[in-house]
């Protein structure tokens, strides 16, 4: 047996066998420096990309660029020292065949090793053995896994993207040292893989962050293959991830941000999106391919919208971050560092500095993004960005550049509220912040899969997170996930009935029917409710936030349970860390500190926890304290984790509603940042009086800001609020103006009449959606909630200024209605039928054309007409896409519902409003003002109205499937508000 090390005999072999390119990179790198050739466009994109892996202008023996250079050399010596290729493997603890994740592994330390050559300061720049080791893999891979014959087997995301993003990277490295020929194979077993099929739909696992991945794949492929065509559909592939969606994965243009159809995921594959985005819009930044679709902007504006609101002192908050909360410490991690809500954020804000110094966006929102990363990196005393050693030395120069240009200022945190379509809010204030997690039909309880996050099965179940400006960051960061008690999560209400590892589901499956979740915002103050199911439980129940100054007040009711198990209100549990002692006052009392301690307190009016908060219990409430050391390990929530046992402190506070509870609720305020006596006084002298805290309606009022906030699971009357309908409404005073935000978070509302009692108003400002119909002793105001996403509509009110006029609102249903269809079935008649379907197919006998027609009778409308809207209900059905926008159109009259078909339709006459839907059932709210003036008595018409509902004219749309009048659901409406 050949006693050689086995270091030195993979090294002299490797040379020997890659001889070729040991000697190209050997010159190459000699000094250190990589190449800076740029015979055409391709190369100019192949040495771009090269540096935007290895970084410029840094100095490699000063910190903090030495430590992270040298660390990447140890990590490539180590796997260089390891790496044995054989039949079925190129690393023996890698075998080949059978776990797709050993591919892209694989690539993976291919690229470090190229890493390590390419750039200076490594111990290994420039070596030929590692290039000839580099060159050598590269081949075996291809020729023994990655083939352009070979049948994918296992993880379709190893495949499309992870092996061959590394596969590309590594190639672009060693560029100099490979053959034509080489790259030429490399690149053919990427397009048996990723073909331009991959993108051809913007459906499946080719959607959002996913989208963006293979579309970075397809570009280094056309920049290594010199194929023009390749990255003009990179670049023009791109275009559906700037779209706004209306359901599913996406950007949302309320800065919502979904994946996997149901995960608010702005932290993760939001993050993966945002990293992807900004190094290909630099990449092609000024070439043939520049992208230059518009809608590019709307990413541009969700820098602000969607990833700012989630970004803290660095950390971006766990709420949408998904299963990657439960990733910490990888036991397969060569760096042997935890990941956590300080290193997730540092990458998106490498992310959103390389987006700035991109070139693609305009100059004010770049300059604004600088100020915003630098303020978020200079606060960041938790886990300064610089020490991160997950960074690349790329992301550690640009941040180091910042930091040192004195003309950009450092921004503040910005402030205030935000409620998102993805079941999640927001509250900044000044000196602290919290977020919520909530589900609903629309999001799941938590999601699990690849053995990730198997106990994260109640943390949308309400979770209240909350950090201080300069206190509590590591709060969730240190070793949280795997030592919490999962069934104790802070903010949450749940049944402690036990649950197996991933309860539910994989991949989002598990969702409560319920469809009540999110509330009104105005930006400043919130409103923000749920209505409660339990995961694999009976457990029902409604809870509600609101919102304020420097408080949320939490309101229960109706928490019932037929589970057999105590039900409990987690009012919070704090990390205290390793060693933490904070200490507890109970109504002025300090508690003893001994782990292990259980107290009940029948009648507590106030608590505080030194270092974080304050709690107020109005009125004095029943309450559980418990101070205890919690032992656990990553592998406990997630497979591929570390099994090193952590043990951390913890303060919980909880009510405790019983065993089976029947109606049982709950009613605190937290106080982030308030000290003993600060809550106390607040116990003793409150702002807030509760007006409502039933299963029907949760509402309050704030003397302190002027608010009032109600939610109402059905309609009904809470305070000085009534509404027609499910309902968040947020009133705001100051002076004699008051300002009124409603939503529907069940979205199941067309409109919603509102009515508050208050009088001496006179004068009113209404936003898009809001009808003042009186303000004559009372307000009563028309809003149009549907499709608006649960999206907040406001109106202004003054008790100075010009008098509103009063206004009547009519709803009519149709009093006939039906659809055609082209072709072979132009003669039939679908007049009973409780479906509407419309497409357009812009073309001629197809027999897939299907228009809706719908008629009216306006002849008893009262007054003058001021606005009308045809409300349908409904939802793409089409193979073809997932949104879709509909018209109305005038329509002739003198058709029949039982007897009008294609060939005996009325003719289509003027086009009216159009409104998008998607492939999740809503409202569409369509204007016909113009056709209903016309049909109007008054105006010289007979009272007969007729519409049409279609598609755009000239345009390929998608079927629709809408309610018809004999649906028993959601019938279509007509609104009209008169004067």
């Amino acid at each position: 047996m050949d006693a050689t090390p086995r270091s030195a005999l993979t090294r002299r072999r490797l040379i020997q066998a890659g001889g070729t390119a040991a000697a190209a990179l050997a010159g190459q790198w000699s000094a250190g420096a990589r190449p800076a050739r740029a015979a055409d466009a391709f190369d100019t994109l192949r040495l771009r990309w090269a540096e935007l892996l290895t970084g410029s202008g840094f100095d490699p023996a000063a910190a903090p660029y030495a430590g992270v250079l040298a660390a990447l050399g140890g990590r490539a010596r180590a796997v260089l020292d390891t790496m044995a290729p054989a039949a079925g493997s190129l690393w023996p603890d890698l075998p080949l065949g059978t776990n797709s994740a050993n591919i892209t592994a694989g690539y993976v330390r291919l690229r470090t090793m190229a890493l390590a050559l390419a750039q200076p300061g490594t111990g290994l720049t420039g070596d030929p053995g590692l290039a000839a080791a580099v060159a050598t893999g590269l081949d075996h891979l291809h020729a023994q896994a990655y083939t352009p014959t070979a049948t994918a087997y296992g993880n379709w995301w190893d495949w499309q993207i992870g092996a061959p993003q590394a596969l590309l990277d590594t190639a672009v490295l060693l560029h100099d040292g490979l053959t034509p020929a080489q790259l030429a194979a490399y690149c053919s077993a990427v397009d048996h893989f990723v073909p331009d099929g991959a993108v051809a739909t913007y459906t499946g696992t080719s959607t959002g962050a996913n989208r963006v991945d293979l579309c970075r794949v397809l570009a280094l492929r056309g920049v290594l293959g010199r194929s023009s065509a390749k990255l003009t559909t990179a670049s023009t592939a791109l275009s559906p991830v700037f779209r706004y969606v209306l359901s599913g994965d996406g950007l949302y243009a309320d800065g919502s941000f979904v994946q996997h159809t149901w995960v608010p995921y702005t932290g993760s594959y939001g993050e993966v999106l945002l990293g992807g985005l900004s190094r290909l819009l630099g990449l092609l930044a000024g070439s043939g391919w520049q992208v230059t679709d518009p809608q590019r902007q709307n990413v541009f504006d969700s820098v602000a919208r969607a990833w700012a609101p989630f970004i803290l002192n660095g950390l971006v908050m766990d709420a949408v971050c998904g299963r990657a909360v439960s990733r910490g410490l990888q036991s397969a991690d060569q760096l042997h560092l935890q990941q956590d809500d300080h290193t997730r954020g540092h990458t998106l804000l490498g992310h959103i500095l390389r987006l700035a110094d991109s070139g693609a966006a305009p100059a004010g929102q770049s300059a604004a993004w600088r100020a915003a990363v630098k303020g978020w990196i200079g606060r960041d005393g938790y886990r300064p960005y610089l020490s991160n050693g997950y960074l690349d030395v790329p992301e550690l120069a640009r941040a180091q550049r910042l930091l040192g240009d004195s003309s950009v200022p450092a921004a503040a945190e910005p402030l205030g509220a935000t409620v998102l379509a993805m079941d999640r809010a927001v509250v900044r204030r000044a000196g602290w912040a919290a977020s919520l997690s909530l589900c609903s039909a629309r999001t799941t309880f938590y999601e699990t899969g690849n053995g990730e996050h198997l106990r994260g099965w109640h943390s949308n179940s309400g979770m209240l997170c909350w950090w201080g400006s300069t206190f509590g960051n590591g709060q969730y960061s240190d070793a949280f996930w795997p030592t919490v008690d999962p069934y104790r999560l802070p903010g949450t209400t749940v049944s402690t009935k036990p649950l197996a590892d991933a309860a539910g589901g994989e991949w989002g499956a598990p969702r409560p029917e319920a469809l009540w979740a999110g509330g009104a915002c105005d930006g400043t103050y919130a409103a923000v409710g749920q209505d409660l199911r339990g995961l694999s439980s009976t457990l029902r129940g409604r809870k509600s936030w609101f919102l304020l100054d420097d408080s949320v007040v939490c309101l229960g009711a109706g928490i019932s349970c037929t589970d057999g198990a105590v039900v409990h209100t987690v009012v919070d549990n704090r990390n205290l860390g390793a060693t933490g002692t904070h200490a507890l006052t109970v109504d002025g009392a300090t508690q003893p500190t001994d782990l292990g301690r259980s107290a009940h307190f029948g009648a507590a009016r106030s608590m505080a926890l030194a270092g974080f908060g304050g709690y107020v219990f109005p009125g004095g409430a029943a309450v559980e304290v418990l101070r205890e050391a919690r032992t656990g390990s990553w592998h406990d929530i997630n497979g591929g984790g570390a099994t090193e046992a952590l043990t951390r402190r913890y303060l919980g506070i909880r009510i405790d509603h019983g065993t089976d509870p029947a109606d049982a609720g709950y009613h605190y305020l937290v106080m982030p940042g308030a000290s003993a006596a600060a809550a106390a006084a607040r116990a003793a002298a409150p702002t807030v009086t509760v007006l409502a805290n039933t299963a029907a309606a949760q509402a309050i009022r704030d003397t302190a800001s002027g608010v009032t906030a109600a939610n109402f699971f059905t309609p009904g009357t809470a305070g000085p609020i009534t509404v027609s309908a499910p309902a968040s409404v947020l009133l705001r005073e100051a002076g004699d103006t008051l300002t009124v935000t409603v939503c529907d978070p069940s979205r199941n509302a067309a409109t919603v009449l509102v009515t508050i009692a208050r009088s001496g108003l006179t004068a009113a400002e209404p936003g898009p959606g809001v009808s003042v119909l009186s303000l004559d002793g009372s307000v009563s105001l028309l809003v149009e909630t549907g499709g608006s996403q649960g999206a907040g509509r406001s109106v202004t009110l003054r008790g100075t200024g010009p008098a509103a006029p009063g206004a009547t609102v009519t709803m009519l249903a149709p009093t006939r209605d039906t659809y055609l269809r082209d072709g072979s079935y132009a003669d039939a008649n679908y007049g009973t039928a409780t479906t509407l379907t419309v497409k357009n197919t812009d073309s001629t006998g197809s027999g897939f054309a299907r228009r809706a027609l719908l008629g009216f009778d306006v002849s008893a409308v009262p007054g003058t007409l001021r606005r009308a809207v045809l409300w349908v209900h409904g939802a793409v059905a089409d193979s073809g896409g997932t949104q879709t926008t509909l018209q109305a159109f005038a329509a002739a009259d003198g058709w029949t519902e039982t007897a009008a078909s294609w060939n005996r339709g009325p003719a289509l006459g003027a086009a009216l409003g159009t409104g998008r839907i998607s492939s999740t059932a809503d409202w569409v709210g369509l204007e016909v003002t113009a056709a209903v003036a016309a049909a109007l008595p008054a105006a010289g018409g007979g009272g007969a109205l007729s519409l049409a509902v279609w598609q755009p004219l000239g345009a390929v749309g998608l079927a629709v499937d809408l309610a018809s009048r004999e649906n028993p659901g959601h019938p279509p409406v007509l609104q009209l508000v008169t004067g």
